[in-house]
């Protein structure tokens, strides 16, 4: 009998939660210093510090979506691959 290892890959950084991920935290971040920086100075809808809370709330999202990511990762069947012919666009193209 011949053991077959099936090699699962994951998308790894080409997942889009990974992008969007990164990206909502970069912008939380940058928000949440604003808000903290400026303080009382900066930007407010009524009497709440705007930036502040959308920093805060954007970086929770962020970092959901960057743990959803790496706790349920897209799982790549290379046979599946190879079995669908996705090598290359076809010669005529």
């Amino acid at each position: 009998m011949t053991e077959q290892t099936s090699e699962k890959k994951t998308a790894g950084a080409f997942d889009v939660r990974n992008i969007i991920g990164g990206l909502l935290t970069i912008y939380g971040v940058v928000l949440t210093a604003v808000g903290v920086v400026n303080g009382d100075g900066g930007p407010k809808s009524g009497d709440v510090n705007s930036n502040l809370w959308a920093g805060l709330i954007l970086l929770v999202v962020g970092i959901g979506f960057l743990v959803w990511a790496r706790v349920r990762p897209i799982v790549v069947d290379p046979k599946e691959i190879d079995r669908e012919g996705l090598e290359g666009p076809p010669a005529g193209h």
